[in-house]
């Protein structure tokens, strides 16, 4: 559940329509003619004249879906989860800005991302691309990817040694999230079958060796356990009230730790991190979705 919240965004509509009034600072302001700089460039690119932008700091949002639509995906779902992700982890935005597409189903998607970018998908959903520059969504699958998609390019700049088991499981997070007093929660989501029946077969790795996982080994995992672990780990730090400060403490002693472990370990106040494991799957066998 999103709960809506009202940006100032720049519109600007092909085809047959009238253009929005551009509310974006006046001619001289270096961030906006950026930005109209960028608007004019990615017009250039569009497939056709079905596709609408709006510029929503620090991302621009292309869709061939409605005006109407564009308008309410990129100030109800592109600035709430920039607002909220800001208010408690990051202090930087992405360096470029960056598109997010928004395809408006299946066919949409598989045709342009072949078309635009040469790409062939390999999750129906979404995905970000550091080569593309851009943010690239099914979005007739739903919100939810958009939101874990978000997550990615603020590590990237911000927690640039991030390993890939906190970029994941922090993006992961918050693909079926909500706000409560104000901030962004993860809700549980389909993920936990999966881990809650590795569990119970006793084949999810322990947290030493997940931390431990480089980016290939971390993705070549096709069971889709260490996503759910990595998740979950970040769900049990969020529900104690711990995962600020996990995500702060991390990032600055990133250095010295560069897995986490050390960090989880003084974060959740245990030495014994295979006793502590057992208690955390006992915790994830007894939530639901």
């Amino acid at each position: 559940m999103l709960v809506p919240i009202l940006a100032v965004v720049a519109f600007v509509k092909f085809g047959n329509g009238e253009p929005v009034k551009d509310p974006l600072p006046p001619a001289g302001d270096e961030t906006a003619e950026n930005y109209r700089r960028h608007v004019e460039k990615l017009k250039k690119k569009l497939p056709n004249t079905d596709f609408n932008i709006v510029v929503q700091p620090p991302f621009v949002v292309i869709g061939d879906e409605p005006e109407i639509s564009v308008r309410r995906r990129s100030e109800n779902t592109v600035k709430w989860a920039v607002d909220k992700l800001k208010a408690n982890y990051f202090s930087k935005d992405p360096q470029e800005i960056l598109n997010i597409w928004l395809f408006k189903d299946k066919t949409s998607y598989d045709k342009y991302t072949k078309e635009i970018f040469n790409d062939e998908p390999t999750t129906p959903y979404g995905y970000y691309s550091s080569r593309h520059k851009a943010l690239i969504m099914n979005i007739g699958t739903g919100g939810g990817t958009l939101v874990h998609e978000i997550v990615h390019p603020f590590i990237e700049a911000n927690f640039p040694d991030c390993p890939s088991w906190f970029n994941e499981g922090l993006a992961s997070l918050y693909e079926q999230s909500a706000e409560k007093d104000g901030q962004i929660v993860g809700l549980t989501n389909w993920r936990l079958a999966g881990l809650q029946r590795a569990i119970r077969n006793k084949s999810n790795p322990t947290f030493k060796n997940l931390l431990a996982t480089t980016r290939d080994e971390f993705y070549a995992d096709e069971t889709g356990v260490h996503y759910a672990q990595a998740r979950y780990l970040c769900y049990y730090l969020q529900e104690k009230g711990l995962l600020v400060k996990f995500y702060r403490d991390f990032s600055k002693n990133s250095g010295r730790d560069k897995s986490g472990y050390e960090t989880l370990q003084k974060v959740l106040g245990e030495s014994d991190l295979t006793a502590f494991q057992k208690r955390w799957e006992l915790f994830v066998l007894g939530l639901e979705f």
